[in-house]
């Protein structure tokens, strides 16, 4: 579904705009029940878990497409749950040291914590905006399905002309 609409709807947009650069599309899920535990003792940290940094791309994953676990944190208590990552598409011709580098890069970006995150930035982000525009879209919808929704002020929802364009604080 991913490569059939969404990728297909990506590339149109982008042409519509007559702009059409190379894309890489990699898909993160953090909801699955696969769970990784060091060989020894000695190999994991304090806590016991997997040491932050590592990969799995090996021997227990799916032979049929790239995909991959990543341990991006530091497990401090509990079971330490990687991130898998399926590569879909890849018109830039990474390597899967390049992808894994950049992905594991990328962990230690986000704005609201000072150390490494299990989930990519840009994904999290994502999911905070939309989690957000749901909210948002519920007040509408409840707002007009009452009886006195000619009080609601649809401007009181727009985004402020100076903020249009850029990125807010999510």
């Amino acid at each position: 579904m991913v490569l059939n609409e969404e990728l297909v709807g990506i590339q149109r947009a982008f042409k519509a705009k007559d702009y059409f650069p190379t894309i890489t599309l990699i898909v993160a899920q953090k909801r699955h029940n696969t769970r990784f535990f060091p060989m020894n003792k000695q190999d994991g940290g304090s806590s016991g878990n997997v040491p932050p940094g590592t990969v799995i791309d090996s021997t227990v994953v799916d032979p049929s497409g790239f995909h991959f676990h990543l341990f991006s944190q530091y497990g401090m208590i509990g079971t330490s749950k990687s991130t898998q990552y399926h590569a879909l598409w890849d018109e830039h011709g990474f390597t899967s040291d390049h992808i894994q580098q950049l992905i594991h890069s990328m962990c230690f970006t986000s704005a609201r914590c000072t150390k490494s995150v299990s989930l990519i930035p840009p994904v999290f982000y994502a999911d905070l905006a939309a989690y957000r525009g749901r909210l948002y879209q519920q007040v509408l919808n409840r707002r007009q399905s009452q009886p006195l929704a000619d009080a609601f002020d649809r401007s009181y929802y727009r985004v402020h002309p100076d903020l249009e364009n850029s990125m807010f604080f999510i």
